[in-house]
């Protein structure tokens, strides 16, 4: 792939870096003018393309992430596979330690048991805020986890989860919340990735997160909690099995 800028992105917002010699293009609308596309950088399409991969659960925990493996793969000068790497281990998805190949952390059963004893009373005090409301936001990502096909990769349906999650945090309109919520998204992302093992049928994720949604915008607040904490539990039992 040539350094520089794409004048491309996928519609998930993902993007994705390719093998040098492959380019890809825009679709002119008909009828209208299209939309600008945004610009995006080698940079920022390379760290999208791995950052799929580990999220799809491709490259598992532990795996070594080479510089010069990845310049070849891809395509690209070294700087810019370490610019990369640096953006994935901002967002907590890769860790990178002092002569050694930056890798995915392990998320392992306790880490999962204790992030969901810290997310439970974020998700109680949201549930009993909302209760007896819609949030449109969520009920898009919703809709929009359950038109993936069976065979998208699994980081769209982890984004889909993910936004629909944040979705509520955000509507308590808390910003110390919000900020308190987005400290445990990577391993909370990374955590998602074991699900793909016991959710081979996907509308059943789907529809415990329909559940969750209608108990609380049915309310009352104590039922509301009362499911929010079910489906942390739940889910923690999954992961325990993944």
């Amino acid at each position: 792939m040539a350094e520089g800028t794409r004048g491309a992105t996928s519609g998930n917002g993902t993007g994705g870096a390719r093998p040098k010699g492959r380019g890809a293009g825009g679709v002119t609308g008909v009828g209208g003018a299209a939309a600008p596309l945004r610009p995006v950088s080698t940079v920022d399409a390379l760290a999208a393309a791995l950052r799929d991969r580990v999220l799809s659960g491709e490259i598992e925990p532990g795996t070594p992430l080479p510089e010069q493996e990845l310049s070849a793969a891809y395509g690209v000068a070294r700087p810019t596979v370490r610019e990369a790497l640096a953006v994935l281990a901002h967002e907590g998805l890769l860790r990178r330690e002092r002569n050694r190949s930056a890798y995915v952390p392990e998320v392992t059963v306790a880490d999962l048991a204790d992030l969901m004893f810290v997310r439970g009373p974020l998700e109680e005090l949201m549930a009993g805020t909302l209760a007896g409301r819609r949030v449109p936001e969520a009920d898009r990502a919703l809709e929009e986890m359950a038109a993936l096909p069976p065979d998208a990769p699994w980081s769209r349906m982890v984004a889909a989860h993910m936004a629909l999650h944040e979705a509520m945090i955000g509507a308590v309109g808390s910003p110390r919340l919000e900020r308190l919520y987005a400290s445990l998204a990577a391993e909370t992302r990374l955590g998602l990735v074991r699900l793909r093992e016991v959710y081979e049928d996907r509308d059943v994720l789907v529809a415990e997160h329909r559940a969750l949604l209608d108990a609380i915008a049915e309310g009352p607040a104590d039922a509301a909690r009362r499911a929010v904490l079910a489906h942390l539990e739940w889910g923690a039992g999954r992961h325990e099995t993944a």
